[in-house]
């Protein structure tokens, strides 16, 4: 439903209202109604008015492991350029092997082995229709101009209110509560509305960090040029315009991204125009010849690091996300990913929170477990927005004659398993439970670590013997999955089982019906069907380990006593315990359920 002139309908209120309609509020609204949750989104600008290209362009793997698990990302993927290349030039010679995006050639343990760069306005158009197919109210053209939060009311209630005017005719619009209502009710807010963000300025939450004086220059297009590879993530080392930018992008289009220093722009004392970013790229892109065929998109920006001193305030009632919790460069390409990541970590914690499946230590995670990941993020921007621009960081202390795009190198392939997102790890708390990995048969190859994403592995399919990936049989419905590898010999696979089941009949029956938690079975032996694989029923679906290489030897679980392994409806693990029953407990259920 799209309008910028609500109407009034039967339902007058909402679990969760979200102010912005860029991507991270779309993902977040999609994700909110799957798992059950009213929802509206109201979105500030007519977006067939706003700029039809540009801004963020580029999805990592781990982003696109997480818009699969939601069932987003195959239109995605057939509109993207999928990247799996990068090369440096200096002085118009390639330097091999490459700097700073070499990242993108070194992938592993992911089907998403590559960058996905789609334009946002594309990404915008595919996650407004996902609203669509699920029934999310959106309105656009719809500004926030206020809310509060209603202490006294229960905690079942809508304590939230919010008040919206058009944003052309400044005429107050409402969706009613009451006959004099002139606002909405809603039991949570999220603030989706970029780094200018209302909703984090009304709740009155600091926004921490610098602007500095350093500016940059993205212009996008079709272009022609003499450089020798062009539909590769390439970095052009300019003795004037820093660490030049040249993305390859959707539809045959490229993106170059410059330095905007002070010496250039004393050229232009009048300002920056259209032509000048355009001038100024040819510039940066020299040796190499570059002519504009068309330009779709140009900006001006200034750098800064800013992030919300919390992500959650009124008592849990108000959240942030995206760049209304955190702001910097674009010299990584972080920013649409990160605001993604915060979508998605906050739309199961708060589905299982509103439907009572969860206890409030879960919904708490959110800013703790974000904000760990985002300072890093903030303090790494730091330094790579520096090294871009030809400047040292205030902490270099080496020879200031040495080349800046050498330690911009360095970082970046430091940086790799973040930048890709696969390595990005929550610390110990109520859902990540790090005390429990002697569970995993204190095998030294176990790559299980709770708060971690564990590798993607292949298993089949009973009777088809078809490849199944583990991310597609657990795919994100905001359901804890309880994952049995059954063991192979030492004990036998039936006393493995028998011996969980009963302690679950016996002593934890909740973990068997509870509705957040799904049950898993995958077992070494092969049969023609599951139950004469195992000589008995399976607990939940099951799947044999038949792939090469073996999901167990993948994973560091013992071929002979097996494991159970617990996933958060995110995909990360969450505790490891033996596949017997005892330190299934461990996991700190009571304190979650």
């Amino acid at each position: 439903m799209t309008t910028s002139d609500p109407t009034v309908t039967g339902e007058t209120t909402y679990d969760v209202v979200i102010v912005g309609g860029g991507p991270v509020g779309l993902l977040l609204a999609y994700q909110l109604k799957k798992f059950g949750i009213s929802v509206c989104v109201l979105e500030q600008h007519k977006k067939e008015t706003q700029d039809a290209y540009g801004r963020a362009i580029a999805l990592f793997p781990r982003t696109l492991e997480q818009l699969d698990q939601l069932g987003a990302v195959e239109p995605m993927l057939q509109l993207g350029f999928a990247c799996r290349n990068s090369v440096t030039y200096k002085n118009g010679e390639r330097i091999i092997p490459g700097r700073v995006w070499t990242f993108m050639e070194n992938i592993k343990d992911t089907t998403f082995d590559f960058t996905l760069v789609l334009r946002q306005m594309y990404t915008e158009e595919i996650l407004r229709e996902k609203l669509k197919s699920v029934g999310v109210s959106y309105y656009q053209g719809m500004e926030c101009v206020g809310f509060d939060c209603d202490p006294n009311k229960a905690p079942d209630g809508f304590p939230m209110t919010s008040t919206y005017q058009n944003a052309v005719t400044g005429e107050t619009f409402y969706l009613k509560r009451k006959s004099t209502s002139l606002s909405h009710d809603s039991k949570y807010l999220i603030g989706a509305d970029g780094g200018r963000s209302f909703v984090r300025r009304h709740a009155g939450i600091p926004f921490e960090g610098d602007i500095s004086e350093d500016r940059w220059i993205r212009i996008d297009g079709i272009v022609e040029t003499d450089m020798p590879i062009t539909r590769a993530y390439g970095a052009i080392e300019s003795e004037t315009h820093g660490n030049v930018l040249w993305a390859p992008l959707d539809h045959g289009a490229i993106r170059i991204g410059y330095a905007y220093s002070a010496e250039i722009a004393a050229k232009y004392p009048n300002g920056v125009t259209q032509e000048v970013a355009v001038q100024e790229a040819i510039e940066a892109m020299k040796p190499f010849k570059v002519s504009f065929r068309e330009v779709h998109w140009w900006t001006l920006y200034t750098i800064g690091q800013r992030i919300a001193k919390t992500f959650a305030t009124a008592n849990n009632h108000v959240f942030l996300c995206g760049d209304a919790a955190h702001t910097h460069s674009s010299g990584a390409a972080q920013g649409l990913n990160t605001g993604i990541h915060d979508a998605v970590n906050l739309g199961w914690k708060l589905a299982l929170h509103i439907r009572g499946l969860t206890k409030p230590e879960v919904l708490e995670t959110y800013t703790a477990e974000r904000l760990t990941t985002v300072q890093r993020l903030i303090d790494y921007d730091k330094d790579i927005a520096t090294l871009m621009s030809s400047k040292w960081p205030a902490w270099y202390t080496g020879d200031p004659n040495a080349d800046p795009h050498l330690v911009l190198g360095q970082i970046f392939d430091e940086a790799a398993a973040f930048n890709t997102g696969l390595g990005i790890s929550y610390p110990a708390n109520v859902l990540n439970d790090l005390g429990s990995v002697s569970y995993t048969n204190n095998s030294s190859q176990c790559v299980l670590a709770p708060g971690s994403r564990p590798p993607d592995v292949d298993l089949k399919m009973p009777a088809t013997n078809q490849l199944v990936r583990l991310q597609k049989i657990t795919p994100n419905n905001a359901q804890f999955w309880v994952i049995i590898f059954a063991g192979n010999n030492s004990p036998s696979i039936q006393e493995t089982l028998g011996a969980l089941q009963r302690y679950l009949r016996d002593t934890a029956p909740e973990l068997i019906s509870h509705k957040s938690i799904r049950w898993l079975t995958i077992t070494t032996a092969v049969g023609c069907s599951p139950y004469e694989a195992l000589g008995m029923d399976p607990l939940g679906d099951a799947y044999f380990d038949a792939a090469k290489p073996l999901a167990h030897g993948r994973l560091g679980v013992d071929m002979e006593e097996g494991a159970a392994v617990i996933l958060r409806p995110d995909g990360l693990v969450g505790a490891t315990a033996s596949a017997y029953g005892e330190g299934h407990t461990q996991y700190p259920w009571l304190a979650i359920l």
